[in-house]
């Protein structure tokens, strides 16, 4: 498994000529990375001396939060080796005969169900940074200062996992017949990158106030 091997060795897998691990997989790591520099933070809060500053009713909403993000990041480490499999389908279709009229059908079919599966794991990785991204308010509002650049970089990171996953949506749509559902995906994407940038921008603005306080 990817995520199994060293940081080093990763990086390296990344650089070589091999396809896989390429952009989704690395999207679905950064964006883990992202959740889990943000849990710190939460790490560096909960229960600490600072914690007292904290507001009662924001206490409950860090510690949820950080609950969520753990389950978030353990999803996109899932994705970093689904991702390297994602396109496997569509190059087995690409295999098929295509002899007869028949054959032809079929290997169509089969393509066009490949390109499905390959857009929607790095659709659900664009989603997943998304949610990671949400929960990330608290902690810049109320985490603790000594660690605020953190939730910064770990903001930048869960963006960057969104909208690196989706440029693989986008790439695999271009082969997609099937109109209502490539209209469908495209509204999805829109969507998720429109609110995915708000997000980062407030989440940053606020790392900026109180890193200059």
């Amino acid at each position: 498994m990817l995520i199994e091997r060293t940081a080093k060795d990763f990086v390296y897998d990344v650089a070589s000529e091999s396809p896989t691990p390429g952009g989704g997989s690395v999207a679905a790591l950064v964006g883990s990375l992202g959740g889990a520099l943000t849990n710190m933070v939460g790490n560096l809060t909960i229960d600490k001396k600072i914690y007292a500053e904290v507001p009662e009713d924001k206490k409950a909403h860090m510690e949820k939060n950080f609950k969520e993000i753990e389950t978030l990041v353990d999803e996109l480490l899932n994705l970093v080796d689904e991702d390297s499999t994602a396109f496997d389908d569509v190059m087995q279709a690409f295999k098929l005969p295509k002899e007869t009229d028949e054959d032809k059908k079929n290997r169509s079919e089969a393509i066009q169900s490949g390109y499905k599966k390959a857009l929607e794991v790095p659709l659900r990785c664009g989603e997943t940074c998304y949610n990671v991204l949400k929960l990330q308010d608290v902690f810049a509002e109320h985490g603790n200062i000594h660690a605020i650049t953190d939730v910064g970089v770990g903001t930048l990171l869960a963006y960057a996992g969104l909208e690196g996953a989706l440029f693989n949506v986008t790439i695999n749509l271009k082969s997609i017949k099937d109109h209502e559902y490539k209209n469908e995906i495209e509204t999805r994407v829109e969507k998720l990158l429109s609110e995915g940038k708000g997000l980062r921008d407030s989440l940053l603005d606020v790392v900026y106030t109180r890193l200059k306080a």
